[in-house]
C-alpha cells in the first residue's frame, strides 16, 4: 500500500527522536533490570519507548502501537483485533547496548493485516536512517543525504553471510557449512537486515529466538530493496496472526534465487 511522504517524514523524525534519547544515556553508567523473560531492559529502551508512541500518537492518532515494552499489557485477543497497527522495538538490541559496541537499534514497522508495508530502522550511535515501503523503494538516509538502497542480485560467490554476535546456535553453524563459500559478518540487532537491503550482505539464517517487533521493520526494508524474509516452509513472515509473538525460525535474503532450501534442508 503507497505511504505518503508526510508520514513517512514523520515517523523517521520520531525514530530520529527515540535515537537521541538512547544515546542520552549511552555510556552513562546503564543500571539493567531483568523483564519476566529474562532479557534486559534498561532506562534507555524506556525513555524510546515513550517517545515513539508520544510522536506515532501525534502522527497518527486512529493507529495503536504494539511496542516491546508495553506489549504485556495488551491481551491477545485486542491485539488481534487490530488490522493495522504500529510494531515498535524501541530499543533493538539491548544486549549490544549494555556492551558499549554500537549495534543497536530503533525499529518501527507500520502492519496492514499482518503484512509490514513500511519500515524505519535508525541507528542511534551512527545517526543512519534505514526506510522502506514494499513496491515504492528503500532508502538510507545519512549526512550524505538520501539514497535508494536495493540488494545484491545475483549474488554470486563468496557469499556474504550475516549472523547474530549474541545467538549463533550449533543448527546455524550447520547451515553456513552448507551455504558454500562465504564471509561470515556477525552483527547485532536489525542491522543485519539493513546491510542486505543495501547490498552489503547476501543471507541471514536465524534459527533461534526474535520476536515479532524484532523483524518487522527489517522485512519491509529488506522486501521494498528487492529481497525477501521467508519462514522455512518458504512463506514471507506475517504479523499479529497467534497468541505469541514470537517468531519461529527465518531466512532472510538479498536475493531471493539463491538456493536457501539446499542449506537449510536437513537441519528445518
Amino acid at each position: 500500500m503507497p505511504i505518503a511522504e508526510p508520514l513517512r517524514e514523520g515517523v523517521v523524525a520520531v525514530a530520529r527522536e527515540a535515537g537521541a534519547a538512547i544515546m542520552a544515556a549511552y555510556g552513562q553508567g546503564i543500571a539493567v533490570r531483568a523483564k519476566a523473560d529474562d532479557s534486559p531492559v534498561t532506562a534507555a529502551d524506556m525513555a524510546a519507548h515513550r517517545c515513539i508512541v508520544d510522536g506515532l500518537a501525534r502522527l497518527t492518532p486512529d493507529i495503536p502501537v504494539l511496542s516491546e515494552e508495553s506489549a504485556h499489557a495488551v491481551p491477545p485477543g485486542r491485539r488481534r483485533s487490530w488490522s493495522r497497527f504500529w510494531l515498535v522495538d524501541p530499543l533493538d538490541g539491548t544486549r549490544e547496548f549494555i556492551r558499549g559496541n554500537g549495534e543497536f537499534t530503533v525499529n518501527i514497522a507500520l502492519v496492514d493485516d499482518g503484512v509490514p508495508v513500511f519500515g524505519v530502522i535508525q541507528a542511534p550511535a551512527t545517526g543512519v536512517v534505514w526506510h522502506g515501503v514494499p513496491g515504492q523503494g528503500a532508502f538510507r538516509i545519512d549526512d550524505g543525504g538520501r539514497r535508494r538502497v536495493a540488494t545484491r542480485r545475483p549474488a554470486t560467490p563468496p557469499l556474504r553471510v550475516a549472523a547474530s554476535r549474541s545467538h549463533l546456535d550449533p543448527r546455524t553453524v550447520a547451515i553456513l557449512r552448507r551455504v558454500g563459500e562465504h564471509d561470515t559478518l556477525g552483527l547485532g540487532s536489525s542491522l543485519k537486515f539493513c546491510l542486505l537491503a543495501e547490498g552489503g550482505m547476501d543471507a541471514y539464517p536465524r534459527l533461534g529466538p526474535t520476536s515479532e517487533w524484532d523483524t518487522a521493520a527489517g522485512q519491509a526494508i529488506l522486501e521494498a530493496a528487492g529481497g525477501c524474509l521467508l519462514d522455512l516452509g518458504g512463506r514471507p513472515f506475517r504479523y499479529n496472526q497467534r497468541d505469541t509473538l514470537l517468531n519461529g525460525p527465518f531466512i532472510a535474503l538479498g536475493d531471493p534465487d539463491l538456493p536457501w532450501r539446499d542449506w537449510v534442508g536437513p537441519a528445518a
